[in-house]
């Protein structure tokens, strides 16, 4: 519980967080910090901190929607600066479910490519704004001169995300990136820009493509995850007003995947469930697998067996029925590769490890030689259920057969998955294949 105060309390709506939270400073601070971790910043508060805003000291402006949101998650509930008794902060994020969405696309990629200060509340993660609206917006009136856009433009951004998502697989979304906000931010939004007639939903749909595209990419690339989180809504909101459940789905499902691998199952299974619920009235069934088999992880990760089990057989007898070719669909080509990763996410979450590497380790042979950074990713995963399972020099030896692969990726999530690797085998590093690993990863940190 909070310690005692020498100093009288001013700031009595902070006082009451407090004590809703039940937190002692230190655990309130840390969490604090992780936060503004999330953003860039390097943010640092400790306990003397929280007791000097107690006796009416107003954090800097850039702090406190980070503090805001550290506390939104502590207490569960969605917060504003005024509920901590501070007053209304410019630097507090917007309400990303408001205004156009190109107009954000536009923003957020202009700011992205520039590393804007501005990026630094566009970076902050919300629990907030995960609270889906009861109807995403649909048509947005747009100024402008009507653009002579067609089919044959659509059929342009289609080709370009397939591309670019091919780079991204073969070296991670850290490579590129720049170039996919660039061909967002000059080609695709002025297309959209007073577009009207038969093509402009084609059109908004390809644009909702190469949204997801860049929130995957952010997202892979370490960047701040609320980053990602506000291109994934964004490309939400698009395909809804194209009309394309499959691309609004799979957007969905992209807030599903971070609001899990962030710490926030509960979150994830509402996002997964609204993904799946996109397509009840139809679609293919290998995407309609691909959500199922998100629903199976989620359920997991928040501690339901039977609705992780429920889902995740749902999955394998749609991928099973699925009569169309993998690569005729832009959203994740789900094949029975995707699917037993899908799966031994999902035990590993039930803790049933041996049975989650068998899936993983069928995953990887399954895996064609272009997916390098999944199959690199899946190894990781595959190496730590080895460590999890007290065998780390098996874990070193799996991450050894990486080594042609691991220098031609950029991608923040392989490497955190590394440094989580490099700190569970510590106790073994005598081993000469813990060793030799161990090596290979500290040779990759320092490029």
């Amino acid at each position: 519980m909070p310690r005692q105060r020498h100093h009288p309390v001013k700031n009595t709506a902070l006082r009451e967080a407090i004590a809703a939270a039940g937190k002692p400073y230190t655990h309130i601070a840390k969490t604090i910090n992780a936060v503004g971790a999330e953003t860039g910043q390097g943010m640092y508060y400790d306990p003397a901190a929280i007791a000097h805003w107690l006796s009416g000291t107003i954090p800097a402006s850039a702090a406190v929607p980070v503090i805001v949101e550290a506390f939104a998650r502590l207490l569960g509930r969605d917060l504003a600066a005024h509920d901590l008794g501070w007053p209304h902060n410019e630097a507090a994020p917007e309400n990303p479910w408001e205004c156009d969405p190109m107009t954000w696309v536009t923003r957020l990629g202009r700011d992205d490519m520039l590393n804007r200060r501005s990026l630094l509340s566009a970076g902050l993660y919300s629990l907030a704004a995960l609270n889906l609206p009861p109807a995403l917006l649909t048509t947005v009136d747009r100024p402008g001169q009507p653009r002579q856009a067609g089919d044959s433009d659509a059929e342009r951004i289609r080709v370009m995300s397939s591309q670019f998502s091919a780079a991204d697989d073969l070296f991670g979304g850290g490579h590129a990136r720049t170039a996919v906000l660039a061909y967002l931010v000059h080609e695709v939004g002025p297309l959209l820009q007073g577009t009207t007639g038969q093509a402009r939903p084609a059109l908004f749909s390809a644009a909702s493509q190469m949204t997801y595209l860049a929130a995957f990419m952010a997202s892979d690339a370490g960047d701040s995850p609320g980053l990602a989180q506000n291109y994934y809504i964004q490309a939400a909101r698009l395909a809804q007003e194209a009309g394309d459940p499959v691309a609004k789905a799979t957007a969905l499902r992209g807030l599903a995947v971070q609001a899990v691998e962030l710490g926030h199952p509960a979150r994830a299974v509402d996002l997964a469930e609204a993904a799946a619920s996109t397509l009840r009235g139809g679609g293919p069934l290998r995407v309609r697998a691909w959500m199922a088999g998100m629903c199976a992880e989620a359920h997991a990760a928040n501690g339901n067996p039977k609705a992780a089990l429920t889902a995740l057989r749902q999955a394998e007898t749609d991928v099973e029925r699925a009569d169309s070719v993998p690569e005729s669909q832009w959203t994740g080509a789900y094949r029975r590769a995707a699917l037993e990763h899908q799966t031994g996410m999902t035990l590993a979450h039930l803790a049933d490890l041996p049975a989650a590497q068998r899936h993983l380790i069928d995953s990887n042979r399954a895996r064609r030689t272009v997916e390098r950074r999944s199959r690199a990713l899946i190894t990781c995963r595959l190496a730590d259920l080895q460590v999890r399972q007290r065998h780390p020099d098996e874990a070193a030896a799996t991450i050894l057969q990486l080594r042609a692969d691991l220098p031609l990726l950029t991608s923040g999530r392989v490497k955190t998955e590394l440094g989580r690797l490099r700190a569970s085998w510590v106790p073994a590093r005598s081993n000469p294949t813990v060793d030799e690993a161990d090596r290979l990863i500290a040779s990759l940190s320092d490029r």
